[in-house]
């Protein structure tokens, strides 16, 4: 590679950059806006959700690809949770029922095959949705009485 009065010579590879929402410019943030409203179905085609946002088709297409959101697994909107469970029917859906009724969006569930009538399951779930905390929404999953132990592992 050289720099100098030739320019700059070399392949470039991609690089990727965690920036402050404040420090988008506006079309970033309005083609974050458009990807947004495509995938709530709030808008059905892409003309809809530029046309509300005060995007041109093509900025939303040439920069759709260039910005995601970043979800940061240390700020508790993602979490993973060890549970013990009595290997009965019904109780890993009585337990998904207990996340989804509680707003947390299950990501990932784990489990191992039963042992002494036990099986071990973790399960990874977004928990930005929990309005009630996650000490209430632990003590909903503790009172399913063929849940044997819960704990956080991680989030």
């Amino acid at each position: 590679m050289t720099q100098g009065g030739e320019g700059f010579v070399g392949q470039l590879g991609n690089k990727y950059y965690l920036v402050e929402e404040s420090a988008l410019p506006p079309v970033l943030l309005r083609v974050i806006k458009v990807k947004e409203l495509l995938e709530t179905k709030q808008c059905a085609t892409v003309a809809q959700a530029t046309s509300q946002v005060g995007l041109s088709r093509s900025a939303f297409y040439k920069y759709r690809d260039a910005v995601q959101e970043f979800l940061d697994a240390s700020d508790g909107r993602i979490m993973t949770f060890y549970l013990l469970l009595r290997n009965k029917p019904g109780v890993l859906s009585a337990v998904s029922t207990i996340f989804a009724n509680s707003g947390a969006n299950i990501l990932t569930i784990n489990s191992s095959i039963p042992v002494s009538g036990r099986s071990v399951t973790t399960i990874s779930a977004e928990t930005y949705g929990v309005e009630a905390g996650i000490d209430a929404f632990l003590a909903a999953i503790k009172e399913e009485p063929n849940v044997i132990q819960v704990e956080v592992v991680a989030g």
